[in-house]
């Protein structure tokens, strides 16, 4: 992915789509409202999540159309994944040409350490992950109204959907977590047009709740219990990767130094690739983080 330079905009041919350009209800701005259309779309960079429903999707997407190549000497940067693709970039081109890691473009995590072959401890948006079952820790009242359960909210109104159902059957509750099976993938969220997408991994929710009442902080023997479940239910329940989130460190106001270790020890033998997002709140002490504190 490239940084072009912004006078570019000021070629004569240069055209803008409303969208994805490929897509088929897409249009051209004409010239007359290109001015207008550069300011209107100029915030969509702020946007955490997007979606069909308000248009901030088809906006997101929206791309100006250059004609033929665009000259060497309009490019300012290169974005790519990791510092592995840097280097081996830096070597072929130009010195004048900057390029820069930036894993958040490419749905990456920012920053990766193994704890185990199968268990690593990153740095990043959960929402993006590749894992095919995402938890989202919870209260047992049916609200979410603040982190990742109000993420979950706005980005997946049916994972809310079902879990206030889960909330009032009493299917979920303090150490035993509710699965929700969704049968679509995350990824075609992604995607302009998901009717042509082909990936057939499903995204899965683990409704993990953390505390009874929102007002509450959380529950530690509680977390302990549901990790239990996981440990003793994943096999039968088909789960085969997992993102978990660092469980009652954010708004449940626990500290990494007691949950971390618990994550690791109950998740690291459950055989699969498992992702555990660090808090972003309180960045925890280098030496939490070390297979030797984290597994004892």
């Amino acid at each position: 992915m490239s940084a072009v330079k912004t006078n570019i905009l000021a070629r004569p041919d240069v055209m803008f789509a409303n969208g994805n350009a490929a897509h088929r209800s897409t249009t051209i701005v004409r010239a007359s409202e290109r001015e207008q259309f550069i300011r209107e779309t100029a915030d969509i960079y702020n946007l955490t999540w997007w979606n069909a429903e308000d248009g901030s999707k088809r906006r997101i997407m929206a791309e100006c159309l250059v004609p033929r190549l665009v000259d060497p000497s309009m490019i300012d940067a290169v974005y790519v994944a990791n510092s592995h693709v840097v280097e081996a970039l830096q070597a072929i081109v130009s010195r004048s040409v900057d390029v820069i890691a930036e894993p958040r473009m490419f749905f990456e995590p920012t920053e990766a350490i193994e704890v185990t072959p199968t268990l690593s401890l990153v740095v990043g948006d959960m929402f993006f992950s590749r894992m095919q079952t995402l938890t989202v820790s919870v209260n047992t009242v049916g609200v979410m109204g603040k982190g990742l359960a109000s993420r979950a909210k706005y980005q997946f109104p049916d994972v809310y959907v079902r879990y206030q159902d889960a909330c009032r059957t009493r299917q979920l509750r303090m150490g035993v977590p509710y699965l929700y099976k969704r049968e679509s993938s995350f990824h075609e969220e992604l995607a302009d047009d998901p009717g042509s997408f082909t990936e057939g991994q499903e995204t899965w929710f683990l409704l993990f709740a953390t505390k009874d009442h929102w007002k509450q902080s959380a529950d530690l023997d509680g977390i302990v219990h549901g990790l239990t479940w996981v440990q003793e239910n994943s096999e039968a329940e088909g789960i085969k990767s997992l993102a978990m989130p660092a469980l009652g460190c954010g708004l449940g106001r626990l500290s990494w130094a007691d949950v971390g270790p618990l994550l690791c020890q109950k998740l690291g033998p459950l055989g699969i690739r498992t992702w555990i997002y660090l808090p972003t709140e309180k960045v925890p002490q280098k030496g939490w983080l070390t297979p030797e504190y984290l597994l004892g």
